[in-house]
């Protein structure tokens, strides 16, 4: 009777260790001196630079389950910064961005998963701009992560057109194909004291 007790206790322990509940993803914060949000835009003339100078990151990280991952960018809109004051002026107006209408462009990830290559993963979000959302997938590069501190590097194509992007001048028009970059240097939040 001893030994079938043993047994059944050696026999629940596998299951005992299954139930417990998976450690939840922790909250990381966004080092925004070493963090930035750019994108390139073609045209006929030029290829613009720019980046976002307001943005904000909501990142759950589990290193030991990247899968259980989340992350939400919300961008202030109005913050597009291409260097050149009119420029900036006219992709806020409603040709463009129409920023006064749609203040925020937002990407909420609704999976994360790991690729053939140990420090790539794609996750896979929805991207709302001008009030329209698509879903899209973002190769993102984990350039490195100990410790808590890490950067995360993701590089995409947006359809501009597809968002409602679609003013094009006359004299130089624009490619519909816009390149976005985000680069992340996240850590965990120091203990509250």
């Amino acid at each position: 009777m001893r030994t079938l007790r043993h047994t059944v206790s050696l026999l629940a322990l596998p299951l005992l260790a299954a139930a417990r509940p998976l450690t939840a993803p922790t909250a990381h914060v966004v080092d925004k001196a070493h963090s930035e949000i750019n994108f390139v835009a073609d045209s006929r003339m030029l290829s613009a630079h720019g980046f976002f100078e307001k943005w904000d990151a909501d990142i759950k990280l589990d290193p030991a389950n990247i899968e259980a991952s989340a992350v939400t960018i919300t961008i202030d809109a109005a913050s597009i910064n291409t260097r050149v004051t009119m420029r900036d002026n006219h992709l806020k107006s409603d040709a463009f961005f129409d920023v006064a209408k749609y203040p925020s462009i937002v990407f909420k990830s609704v999976s994360v998963k790991k690729t053939a290559n140990p420090k790539l993963i794609d996750i896979t979000g929805d991207l709302t701009i001008r009030g329209v959302t698509k879903r899209i997938t973002v190769p993102t590069s984990m350039v490195f992560y100990e410790q808590g501190v890490g950067r995360f590097r993701g590089q995409f194509t947006v359809l501009r057109k597809d968002y409602g992007v679609s003013f094009d001048p006359p004299v130089n028009p624009i490619e519909n194909e816009v390149q976005v970059q985000w680069d992340f240097a996240i850590k965990t939040p120091a203990p509250a004291k």
